[in-house]
């Protein structure tokens, strides 16, 4: 009996044995057939080349034939794994650090020439007297006439400390301006802005997670409790496309606990998952807190975002985030060159990855609630995975009219400040500056000779119409009520000037505000024209109604 149990235990031992071997062996045969496809497929690659490089018809660069391919290749996986050559590289350690050489203003084609739209406080186009609305003529004595932005902005890009010589030409004078400027590191904050929007209500304006984005924002916090005792906050994330992982646990750690579990990740490497808690203590973890999210709001935004609404720490205002829930990290490929690749996803406190599951042409496309898995947050509310944060309280996008769309995409609100600017030497404080009625008259005045033809959904469902009753030999019969909707249509469209001024205005102060107090101005007085903002503001002042968006479940 004993020897039978010996034999039976033996074979089984011998069979456990080569089921093992058998698999590992199915492992290294599909290991070898992977390996052996990817050299095979490199082998053609560089075949192809060397093919269209010998006998194409016509020459062929080789570094832009080859980035095609290399491209062509990453946007197969999804839309954040690309390439980054070296002569990108600049533009990259820009999103990391907020760091560059330069002369620091933000710049744009207008026409021929690219004209300055808003030099930085404190660096060298403002310290030289540069204006929004100047048109660079000339770089260094070379003409700058017909040169696109981006290479004018690498002409004006250098080693901090080099001289560069521009020719500037400023609406209404008569001669251009010769500006000498030397280059500095032009340091982008990713606080712009922290202030008060009443005597009780901060506000937080984070537009980037790079390098220290959570000490920024701990120290603006800090020194608003310190300096105004304020009683609640407003931290806007609103257009922040994110940046680094650590950064995002370090902004939610200003108001969360040191030891919470913010975010995990998981990717093929399974040695590469991890899971990332709050270090640090908190600067208040039981202020009143209102997030701002919108469609921009990806990434390091939406863990932020995310984690706040699972651990019932904030309410969310606004509309859905992006649904980027993928972690990228930087690989050499040599030559100075990088990949930015994908290497896994990422969940955040209440374990649902936010990662979009569906695209159309790099944009993610939403999705109904019933195809997404449910979550809970630490109070019971009901979350959503597969499809960005959706906001507790979710706020509609302004549709704008016609003619304020024309006005702002012609330029004519930006030119107009430009005058406004040249004729007025000051003008209020940001946050209390407004345009009168006989200055928006003034506006209107200016408008006349300017190229500012647009078309209204009714005028093109009226020229629609007036072709289909031709094709089917109406016409002669209604010819002449189109001709009075017509007439009694152009009546009505030259009033919309004064039918949206309230919608125009906005953006006219803004515009304005912007060339007397730079970015920062632009921003104290948008707090004054934001309904997201109105509506925190309304959840501050019913903390009856903000409490039970965190208490009850759906």
């Amino acid at each position: 009996m004993n020897r039978a149990k010996e034999f039976f235990k033996r074979r089984r031992n011998a069979v456990v044995v080569f089921s093992l071997v058998f698999i590992g062996l199915i492992g290294i045969s599909a290991d070898t057939n992977k390996y052996f496809e990817i050299a095979k497929n490199l082998e053609i690659f560089a075949n192809l080349y060397k093919e269209i490089n010998t006998y194409y018809v016509d020459d062929v660069d080789p570094a832009k034939l080859m980035r095609t391919g290399v491209d062509a290749m990453l946007e197969s996986l999804d839309p954040f794994t690309n390439y980054i050559s070296e002569a990108e590289m600049a533009g990259f350690r820009l999103q990391i650090t907020g760091k560059y050489g330069g002369i620091g203003a933000s710049i744009r084609n207008d026409g021929d020439f690219v004209v300055i739209t808003e030099p930085y406080e404190n660096f060298p186009a403002h310290k030289a007297g540069l204006m929004a609305g100047d048109k660079i003529i000339s770089i260094n004595g070379k003409s700058a006439k017909g040169k696109t932005t981006k290479e004018v902005s690498d002409v004006l890009k250098g080693a901090p400390g080099d001289e560069v010589n521009l020719t500037v030409r400023r609406p209404g004078q008569n001669s251009d301006m010769n500006v000498r400027l030397v280059r500095e590191e032009v340091h982008i904050p990713n606080v712009p802005y922290s202030g008060l929007i009443d005597d009780e209500t901060g506000y937080i304006y984070l537009t980037t997670f790079s390098e220290k984005a959570g000490k920024n924002v701990a120290d603006a916090l800090e020194k608003l409790k310190a300096e105004h005792d304020i009683k609640q906050v407003v931290l806007d994330l609103r257009g922040n496309g994110g940046g680094l992982l650590k950064e995002a646990i370090n902004v939610s750690n200003v108001f969360i606990d040191k030891g919470e579990e913010i975010v995990s990740t998981r990717g093929k490497i399974k040695d590469w998952d991890r899971n990332f808690k709050t270090l640090n203590k908190p600067v208040d973890t039981d202020i009143p807190l209102v997030v701002l999210i919108d469609r921009g709001s990806a990434s390091a935004s939406e863990i932020v975002s995310g984690v706040i609404q699972d651990l019932d720490r904030g309410v969310l205002v606004g509309q859905k985030s992006y649904g980027k829930g993928l972690v990228q990290n930087t690989r050499d490929v040599g030559y100075n060159s990088k990949v930015k690749l994908t290497t896994a996803k990422y969940y955040v406190a209440s374990g649902r990855c936010i990662q979009s599951v569906q695209y159309k042409e790099g944009e993610p496309v939403e999705i109904d609630d019933s195809l997404k898995t449910k979550f809970k947050t630490r109070n019971g509310r009901i979350v959503f995975d597969g499809g960005g944060i959706t906001p507790d309280v979710r706020m509609e996008l302004e549709d704008f009219s016609k003619i304020t769309q024309t006005l702002m995409r012609n330029n004519l609100v930006f030119d107009y400040a430009t005058q406004f600017r040249l004729k007025n030497p000051s003008i209020a404080e940001a946050k209390d500056f407004a345009l009168t009625d006989a200055e928006y008259e003034d506006f209107k005045e200016w408008l006349k000779d300017k190229d500012y033809e647009y078309e209204t959904e009714s005028e093109r469902l009226l020229s629609k119409l007036e072709e289909t009753v031709k094709k089917e030999q109406y016409y002669d019969a209604v010819k002449g009520a189109l001709e009075d909707v017509k007439q009694k249509k152009a009546i009505e469209k030259n009033n919309d000037l004064n039918k949206h001024k309230d919608e125009i205005l906005p953006f006219l102060e803004r515009e304005i505000v912007g060339r007397y107090y730079l970015g920062r101005g632009k921003i104290e007085i948008d707090l004054k024209n934001d309904p997201e903002i109105d509506e925190a503001m309304s959840l501050f002042n019913d903390i009856p109604r903000y409490n039970k968006i965190l208490t009850t479940s759906n």
